[in-house]
């Protein structure tokens, strides 16, 4: 019985949810034989340096692969084509008084122009930007739902998948 009745106070005051959706992706280029990905660089709230794929919210009437070919481009300063969806990754935060469901498409997207620069980024959150080989990306980025898409990314490109 103890349980039942703290139950309910403990759900009043749970935050509210909210859903978000971002989008994203893995920035493919060919450079000498070898496939390379762009990543990005951002401190997060304690000031440490976490690389990761290029990602954001969605902008007006945007679709997901627009947003993902918009935020790639403005984050690591190359244009690319969307070519198929890599997959969603789902994760909850709290921001202020509310809690987060946060869904973020990536998509696997041809380099076709542009440069690595960090100075498109008008939110300014990238501090670097790189190219790294799309085999051993994963080692690179910082979070694991990340270095997954990374992974199939390749496997993609591969033929495996």
């Amino acid at each position: 019985m103890t349980h039942a009745a703290a139950e309910p106070s403990r759900v009043s005051r749970r935050l509210p949810a909210v859903e978000e959706r971002s989008a994203g992706g893995v920035i493919v280029d060919v450079f000498e034989g070898k496939a390379r990905i762009a990543v990005i660089a951002r401190r997060n709230r304690a000031g440490r340096v976490e690389w990761c794929l290029p990602k954001g919210h969605i902008e007006g009437e945007e679709t997901l692969p627009q947003t993902a070919a918009r935020e790639v481009a403005e984050e690591t300063g190359i244009i690319g084509r969307v070519l198929i969806e890599l997959g969603t990754i789902d994760y909850w935060f709290a921001a202020g008084d509310r809690r987060i469901h946060k869904y973020v498409h990536h998509y696997l997207l041809e380099a076709v122009g542009g440069h690595l620069t960090i100075d498109n980024d008008p939110d300014q959150e990238a501090i670097d930007v790189a190219w790294f080989p799309l085999h051993e990306a994963h080692r690179h980025l910082t979070f694991p739902n990340e270095r997954r898409i990374a992974r199939v990314a390749w496997q993609r490109l591969a033929g495996e998948g």
